[in-house]
């Protein structure tokens, strides 16, 4: 049975301390009737995946700027898509962000109104798919990201520890869904746990659950939820080569499709791996700039050693292709090659005066 109490008393809560969020429509205005833009939600809530509302912000308002319709979105270079995703991370979101917006550009630029239909589409999953309902069109479909996981199993005392306990605490979500504004219920679920009942201290005394919290009464609150012991992360090895042309070019290529950083712009390297073996892309004089590039992925922790090499103005490589200083944009990088830059950027410059004063 919905627990009609618990959500009235949380929607009244979020029409007073509603998150001010560029995608989200203010509660009032919902009520007035200005409906959410499922592009926009959707869009939201792809950049949301594994990512802070901080980081969010800024590329989603870019986004939104120079793509503003779906349709724009379908429209444009898969390459430029992705140079504008570049530093968000999780590349693959954004190969699949432009692969369902042509699915819905198709499709007359209309996103399906059920789970069953958003589900259809490339990159949208379980989660995404009930958020999108709930919030662009207000089905009762049942929102469980980790903001959420973190209010039910404090709020119901759920022990179990993730992600063992993952299905006990979307049954618990569900039967909480209201059918009335369950779209401001989602975001007022995921506003409480972002800011009242964060991981850590937990500001019970603001939350309006904390007469009806199984977990704040038994004083664990904080404790919850459990989890399971975390596996060490691998290392990974790799050598990153950047070649700087006598001209101020630099060398890059495009990542194949599938995999890591796959479609975006990179130094060329090996492969990651224990022991990776040397493969530069050019023959040239390699040099050392004395230090390793750390960065650390989902799954693993990667360490790239670096080598700077200067070629002159005639050279023609085997892979990849050379981006003049002038359209080279450090920017259109993902985060790990940002760091292979700053690393070999100044050995590089060297190098070039170097051979300028020889």
């Amino acid at each position: 049975m919905r627990d009609r109490f618990a959500s009235s008393e949380l929607l009244t809560w979020y029409d007073a301390h509603a998150r001010d969020l560029p995608w989200r429509v203010p509660p009032d205005a919902r009520r007035a009737g200005i409906v959410p833009d499922p592009y926009r939600v959707w869009l939201s809530e792809i950049m949301l995946q594994q990512t802070t509302v901080a980081a969010v912000k800024p590329y989603f308002l870019a986004f939104t700027e120079r793509w503003p319709q779906v349709t724009e979105l379908a429209a444009a270079d898969e390459a430029d898509v992705m140079a504008a995703w570049a530093g968000l991370g999780y590349y693959s979101r954004a190969r699949n962000l432009v692969s369902c917006a042509r699915a819905v550009a198709a499709d007359g630029g209309r996103f399906p109104e059920t789970e069953e239909g958003l589900r259809d589409l490339p990159g949208i999953g379980p989660y995404t798919a009930a958020a999108i309902a709930a919030i662009a069109h207000d089905q009762p479909a049942t929102v469980v990201d980790g903001n959420v996981e973190r209010v039910m199993a404090r709020l119901h005392r759920i022990e179990t520890p993730l992600p063992a306990a993952k299905s006990e605490i979307k049954a618990a979500a569900a039967a909480m869904t209201p059918a009335d504004r369950p779209g401001d219920y989602a975001q007022a679920v995921m506003d409480l746990g972002a800011t009242i009942c964060t991981p850590k201290s937990p500001i019970c005394s603001l939350c309006p659950w904390a007469p009806r919290c199984a977990g704040h009464l038994a004083g664990v609150a904080a404790t919850l939820p459990r989890k399971a012991p975390k596996v060490p992360k691998p290392i990974r090895h790799g050598i990153a080569y950047v070649v700087h042309r006598s001209d101020g070019a630099w060398l890059l290529e495009t990542r194949p499709p599938r995999g890591l950083l796959g479609g975006m712009l990179g130094w060329p390297t090996t492969q990651w791996c224990s022991e990776p073996e040397s493969a530069p892309p050019v023959a040239a004089e390699w040099h050392d700039p004395g230090a390793e590039v750390r960065h650390t992925f989902t799954h693993f922790h990667l360490r790239l050693v670096v080598r700077v090499a200067l070629v002159d103005d005639h050279f023609v490589p085997d892979r990849g292709q050379f981006v003049s200083a002038a359209e080279f944009r450090r920017g259109d990088l993902p985060t790990v090659m940002r760091k292979v830059y700053d690393l070999a950027a100044p050995a590089a410059n060297e190098l070039s005066s170097s051979s300028r004063r020889g």
